[in-house]
């Protein structure tokens, strides 16, 4: 039987997290979502193969993929979503968790707007150092505030523009795309060392919009070993942002950068 949503999920060192991962897709059974997994291993050893395979459910797949990217999560991920069969995918991080019921919500959100593409909601943080988790929690009410004024505003620009000119509304793991928006959004973008993410879901939501559910659909690690957290080069950030912004001038032109730019310094900036 097709699958309502295709989890997949790239993982390097990590087994006990990952675990923890499936575990929470797998849950949104108990709402009726009929659920899929695809775990990719990414290190050379193999590491999440005795406790994926431990679980002995037959939703999930192991797959330790031949040649590891040394940590380009954006290559996994491309190569993953063709392996399954799901209406609706979510891309879900090794060390974060499905909210309970979040499946349920989200895809009842997309049946209800079919004219979009993409489906994300609240995050909520956790994790044991309670300096980095007041901030994650700070920057996820602020990034749910301007996410409800961006679907009130009610045009998909309105969210873009938060995603290219303010801090991101949303992350990888909180979203539910679309099936066939993917081969014409043409997948995650494999030169980008960090944000990968974002410029995936920008230009997905620019292609096919998006709606907001004012829900946790998301928990969040904090305090973990992370490329966005721990490692970040700014460097590589600026260069990542740059490359965004030169394709969305190039696909969608530089009038309409340029007054969504304007758009995020006035009206948004104060809404």
């Amino acid at each position: 039987m097709t699958a309502d949503v295709s989890v997949v999920v790239p993982t390097f060192r990590r087994p006990a997290l990952v675990v923890e991962a499936v575990r929470s897709a797998l849950s949104q059974a108990e709402d009726g979502v009929r659920v899929e997994v695809l775990v990719l291993d990414d290190s050379p050893e193999g590491s999440a193969r005795e406790p994926i395979l431990v679980l002995g459910d037959a939703r999930v797949r192991y797959v330790k993929r031949d040649v590891p990217t040394g940590g380009n999560p954006a290559t996994v991920r491309n190569e993953g979503w063709p392996l399954t069969t799901g209406r609706y995918l979510h891309f879900l991080d090794d060390d974060d968790r499905a909210a309970p019921g979040a499946y349920r919500a989200l895809m009842q959100a997309l049946d209800t707007h079919p004219d979009r593409g993409v489906a994300f909601g609240r995050v909520a943080p956790f994790g044991d150092d309670a300096g980095v988790l007041a901030r994650q929690t700070a920057y996820f009410e602020d990034a749910a505030r301007r996410a409800r004024v961006a679907e009130r505003l009610g045009s998909r620009r309105w969210m873009v523009a938060n995603m290219l000119f303010r801090p991101t509304v949303l992350v990888n793991s909180a979203c539910l795309i679309r099936r066939e928006l993917l081969p014409r959004v043409g997948g995650y973008d494999t030169r980008l060392p960090l944000v990968e993410d974002v410029d995936f879901y920008l230009r997905a939501i620019r292609r096919a919009g998006a709606v907001f559910l004012d829900r946790v659909v998301l928990e969040y690690r904090t305090g973990a070993p992370s490329l966005m957290h721990n490692e970040r080069d700014a460097s590589k950030a600026v260069s990542a942002y740059r490359l965004i912004h030169e394709r969305y001038r190039r696909e969608w032109g530089a009038a309409e950068h340029t007054a969504l730019k304007l758009a995020a310094r006035t009206v948004l900036r104060w809404l």
